[in-house]
């Protein structure tokens, strides 16, 4: 596909990640990154923004950070006598949610309804984000002190969880010579239209899902519910993101058909981050990325 070839002249030896990232906006879902500082969640951000010719903003989350400081405020103009609204900078097409659980619980719960309706209630009005609004949120790992954990209903909103990490010694000697005189993304252009995108999503739609997958993947939902140390299982809303982002994994591999092995692959990026363990279970060893990797292999996979 020509927006990962166009994003892979930046990021290196990310490829997997890259085809679910792009699985996820191609389907309509946003992407929450846990990861360590400088493995190149900015420049990723950056690089699909500027791929497919979109508006970028960049959100740091501190403890200190207000909801008005990403959704907007109202101003009073006293020339017109007027309040006039000033939109934040969650008015724009992707966005970058930087270390979000670093932000206090009121001020996440700002991106919610962006997230799932792509618009935004500001003082009894209405603004439209438009059809392309897209979430990359990132969050530091779990055992960082001063961060708020994210609610079970904004970890539903992400289509996927899934972690850069760090790349390979060759790749990261290959990203050294790159970047020693100029940074690649300062040559990067457009290689997606409005239009194209559109076309994009609604071939997404199109892919064929049978019957037979389609209770394959509720059937790995179902059973992320009752398997041993799960509190709370995968809600119906996953169900629905793994069919989407499967489709537009078929697209990205020039298929107009869903196959297991598209299920498979996407299934602990999908799922995972949905579970809520108990506590037992937790302090145990157990972690919710086992738990879907173990329903995968156990479940029956339609012939």
């Amino acid at each position: 596909m020509s927006i990962a070839a166009n994003i892979e002249k930046v990021i290196h030896g990310q490829k997997n990640n890259l085809r679910k990232i792009i699985a996820a906006f191609a389907s309509g879902g946003h992407v929450l990154l846990e990861d360590s500082p400088g493995t190149g969640k900015t420049t990723l951000a950056k690089s699909l923004a500027r791929s497919v010719d979109s508006t970028f903003s960049r959100v740091q989350f501190t403890p200190d950070l207000l909801p008005t400081d990403i959704l907007g405020v109202s101003v009073f103009n006293q020339k017109s006598q007027e309040f006039q609204f000033h939109p934040g900078p969650i008015f724009t097409q992707i966005l970058l949610a930087d270390e979000i659980n670093r932000a206090s619980p009121r001020t996440q719960s700002a991106l919610l309804e962006a997230m799932a309706e792509h618009q935004v209630s500001v003082e009894n009005s209405r603004h439209d984000l438009g059809p392309f609004f897209f979430v990359i949120a990132t969050q530091n790992p779990i055992e960082t002190q001063g961060t708020y954990p994210l609610p079970e209903a904004q970890m539903d909103r992400f289509a996927i969880k899934t972690s850069l990490g760090y790349v390979a010694p060759e790749v990261e000697v290959e990203i050294l010579s790159r970047q020693q005189k100029v940074h690649p993304l300062d040559d990067l252009k457009p290689c997606a239209t409005k239009a194209q995108l559109e076309n994009l999503r609604a071939f997404c739609q199109e892919v064929t899902v049978s019957q037979g997958l389609k209770k394959y993947i509720v059937d790995l939902v179902q059973h992320t519910r009752t398997a041993q140390g799960i509190k709370l299982g995968a809600s119906p809303r996953a169900s629905l993101a793994l069919m989407k982002t499967a489709q537009a994994l078929a697209v990205i591999e020039n298929r107009d058909f869903v196959i297991p092995e598209d299920i498979q692959e996407l299934a602990v990026s999908v799922l995972a981050h949905r579970l809520s363990l108990d506590p037992q279970a937790r302090f145990g060893g157990l972690t919710q990325e086992f738990v879907v990797a173990d329903v995968v292999r156990s479940v029956k996979v339609p012939v």
